[in-house]
């Protein structure tokens, strides 16, 4: 198969993501987080913050809304840029990865 058709073929399929991703946000969303903890896990914590900003600029691609950067209820509204965090105060500059973290007791490599 030549390149061109590969590239086609590929992009046909990126297009099918997007329309799903569209049309059903939250399941697209819970997809990309689970593979981006997965992916996490396999790294052993090494790449958090580059699978973290590919997961939140896949999801900007794909059209899935973001509420608070993969934590909160679907349906809310991230805070305004500035304000602090319920229970902390603001850092500049920083954003929570785009999918939760691991659940208390798993291991973290190093």
């Amino acid at each position: 198969m030549s390149l061109f058709r590969r590239l086609t073929v590929l992009a046909g399929a990126v297009e099918v993501a997007r329309r799903y991703a569209r049309s059903n946000p939250d399941k697209a969303g819970k997809m990309l987080d689970s593979a981006a903890q997965f992916v996490d896990k396999q790294t052993h914590g090494k790449y958090t913050n580059q699978i973290a900003g590919a997961a939140r600029k896949a999801k900007d691609a794909a059209g899935v809304p973001q509420p608070g950067y993969g934590y909160g209820a679907p349906g809310t509204t991230p805070p305004a840029p500035g304000t602090p965090p319920q229970g902390g105060p603001a850092t500049p500059n920083q954003q929570p990865p785009a999918f939760p973290p691991p659940s208390p007791g798993t291991p973290q490599g190093s």
